[in-house]
């Protein structure tokens, strides 16, 4: 059985990367995938109940969804009220080296405070707002992808892997950002620098494309006074960063928090709308019950499928077998470990890899000395499973939360990512696991020791060894 769920997992994503080709819907495939390769396990194990087995799992995918479901609902919200103007008007530059780097630096500063489907989903609003040119547009979601992904993973909150980590105490919150920040840094400079050559002349902003905008267009982004709409982007966008405080506060699982922030904008709204007899035959367009109409259902329904293969697999035992392969083949070594955990994260989602990690390995106490040194609290191990798995998913558009939010906002598909993007996030990736090398070897070592045989003997113990 668990042979037939392997290979229906790595057939549905086959179909999903060439969706170009077969012209099948990937939301379809993974739905299909998701809930036969859950078939095929309890029918194999029907001594174990679904309420036993699937119903945890449909649990833990339901919060996330339902998390993306409110998130894209209160950004859409926002961007409906015109409240993502402010921040348009702020990236009012149409060179396109330094939109670039601006885009990846709001990104990069967005994700260690936002979720990073959050900062995934605000960041492409506003592109859609600054550059009309598809082709274009594609290079700058690609990098709010690696951009994302990359400042979530030095942030206590910045990612769901660096929340576990943090709560389970493998990290504490000074060591994870004091480890992390420099690699995260390169691991997305180093794409950036290399596609911001290719990056020449202006770009055609939204509004320039327009020649004679549609003066219902203007009045409906424009409905609310300027205070109404900056109060609306100051509850959105706030909202969300104070999700995670509401989360440490009342212990509640973050999607809670994400509802609560919908019902506060909701209900803001309806007022505002009431007390502005102006909008009153604008009601049907600006109410929140018709924006809702907005989200991307096939997205969330993606997403959705893809958690419940993952989910599947997980159960099978498989995940955890290669965590024990991983672990006897490398003696522990952190940076082979953590290394080929990041290449596997762009293929199978990142929680339950992380999860597999922290099941084998415990919290050794400060006194350890030896390899075991690792595995102490904001130990190499840790700093570089949060690393890994938070950056590696970038090498693959279907890799990450952030990935598969872009993907079905701005429709990229998987094999033009491939082809332009996954080099450089490998690069990138690597770039980051040097500079965290550099940054955590004594100085003798570097003067001294011939540096390149170190860091290979550190990634390649197997090959070194022969």
């Amino acid at each position: 059985m668990t042979n037939i769920i392997i290979l229906i997992f790595v057939v549905g994503y086959l179909c999903i990367t060439i969706e170009n080709f077969t012209k099948v819907n990937k939301s379809a495939i993974a739905l299909f995938m998701g809930i036969i390769c859950w078939a095929i396990y309890m029918m194999g194990h029907p001594e174990q109940s679904a309420e036993d087995v699937f119903l945890p799992h449909v649990g833990d995918a339901c919060e996330t969804i339902l998390f993306l479901m409110g998130a894209m609902a209160i950004v859409e919200i926002v961007d409906s009220n015109g409240g993502f103007n402010f921040v348009t008007r702020y990236l009012h530059t149409t060179n396109a080296r330094i939109l670039l780097w601006e885009i990846v630096g709001i990104t990069f500063v967005l994700s260690t405070l936002l979720d990073n489907m959050t900062t995934s989903i605000v960041m492409v609003m506003v592109l859609k707002k600054l550059v009309a040119d598809k082709s274009q547009r594609l290079l700058y979601a690609s990098m709010i992808i690696l951009a994302a992904n990359s400042g979530g993973a030095f942030s206590p909150i910045g990612d769901v892997t660096t929340i576990m980590l943090w709560i389970e105490g493998c990290v504490s919150t000074t060591g994870i950002i004091g480890n992390l920040f420099l690699p995260s840094i390169a691991s997305v400079m180093v794409p950036t620098a290399i596609i911001s050559m290719k990056m020449k002349g202006e770009v055609e902003t939204a509004e320039t494309s327009e020649s004679k905008p549609d003066k219902q267009v203007q009045l409906e982004q424009s409905f609310f006074p300027r205070a109404t709409r900056l109060a609306i982007f100051l509850i959105g966008v706030g909202g969300l960063i104070l999700v995670p405080l509401f989360r440490s506060v009342t212990g509640l699982p973050p999607f809670a928090g994400i509802m609560a922030l919908l019902s506060i904008l909701w209900i803001f709204t309806e007022v505002a709308l009431r007390r502005n007899k102006r909008l009153l035959s604008l009601e049907t367009k600006v109410r929140v019950s018709s924006i809702l109409h907005k989200i991307d259902l096939s997205t969330i329904l993606f997403f959705l499928g893809i958690l419940f293969a993952v989910g599947a697999l997980g159960e099978t035992g498989t995940l955890a077998q290669v965590g024990k392969w991983l672990n006897r083949t490398f003696h522990g070594n952190a940076y082979a470990v953590n290394g080929i955990i990041g290449i596997l994260s762009s293929i199978v989602d990142n929680v339950p890899l992380v999860a597999s990690a922290m099941g084998m390995y415990s919290i050794e106490p400060d006194t350890t000395t030896g390899i075991m040194e690792n595995f102490v609290q904001d130990g190499n191990f840790w700093n570089l499973l949060a690393y890994c798995a938070g950056t590696g998913g970038s090498m693959l558009i279907i890799g990450s939360a952030a990935g598969v939010i872009v993907m079905g906002l701005e429709q990229v598909n998987f094999v033009w990512y491939f082809r332009n993007i996954s080099w450089l996030a490998l690069l990138g990736y690597v770039a980051g696991i040097a500079v965290y090398w550099l940054q955590n070897a004594s100085f003798t070592d570097i003067v001294t020791a011939d540096t390149a045989n170190m860091l290979f003997s550190e990634l390649f113990p197997m090959i070194a060894a022969h």
